[in-house]
């Protein structure tokens, strides 16, 4: 049996290895043997290449161990019900760090009865996660429009200017390597800089 550490941040920041330090110290209640996966992807994307490697490479009977229910999903109810069955399919049990009631593997009445009631804590925190990632957006939204922020006719990406603004906000890169990193123009990035500053 592997226990399979998965981390994931949005951007490259140091949460992602303190976070990883956590976890394996954690996995030792488990065993000694572990392989960690760390993914710097946004949460609501299903198709993430790391965690489609971490899938791949489990064996049934491997745990799934992840800090709490975010940093695996801030997908749609529907996503996230298809990564539960690419989980489910593989054996794996999953372990939420923050979620007490998944480390116990109780047998008969008890074992089935935590199994139900941790199914519906992980997708409840899913649910979460997804609505927090929602409302987050809807604020930029807001404050681009308070600001006055008018369109210049042509369709902004918005998945783009999100991912400038999570550039931005972590602060470790500058205008020019968030442009170059984003594949977008340097005025681009400036434009971003100036709507998140007003608001």
């Amino acid at each position: 049996m592997t226990i399979r550490i998965y981390v994931r941040a949005s951007t490259r920041d140091q949460n992602a290895e303190r976070a990883l330090s956590d976890l394996i110290s954690f996995s030792k209640n488990y065993g000694d043997q572990y392989s960690a996966y760390i993914e710097n992807y946004s949460g609501t994307k299903l198709e993430r290449p790391v965690l489609s490697q971490l899938l791949n490479e489990a064996s049934k009977g491997d745990i799934l161990l992840v800090e709490s229910v975010d940093r695996l999903s801030r997908l749609s109810q529907d996503d996230f019900a298809i990564l539960k069955d690419k989980i489910k399919a593989k054996g794996l049990r999953l372990i939420v760090a923050d979620l007490p009631t998944t480390y116990s593997s109780n047998d008969g009445m008890t074992g089935e009865i935590l199994n139900v009631i941790n199914s519906m804590l992980i997708d409840l925190l899913a649910t979460m996660a997804k609505l927090d990632n929602d409302r987050r957006k809807e604020r930029i939204k807001q404050g681009l429009a308070r600001s006055g922020y008018v369109p210049t006719g042509k369709k902004a990406n918005t998945a783009k200017h999100d991912r400038i603004m999570q550039l931005l906000t972590v602060g470790n890169m500058t205008k020019e390597e968030i442009a170059k990193a984003v594949d977008v123009g340097i005025a681009t990035v400036y434009r971003v800089a100036k709507n998140m500053n007003q608001t």
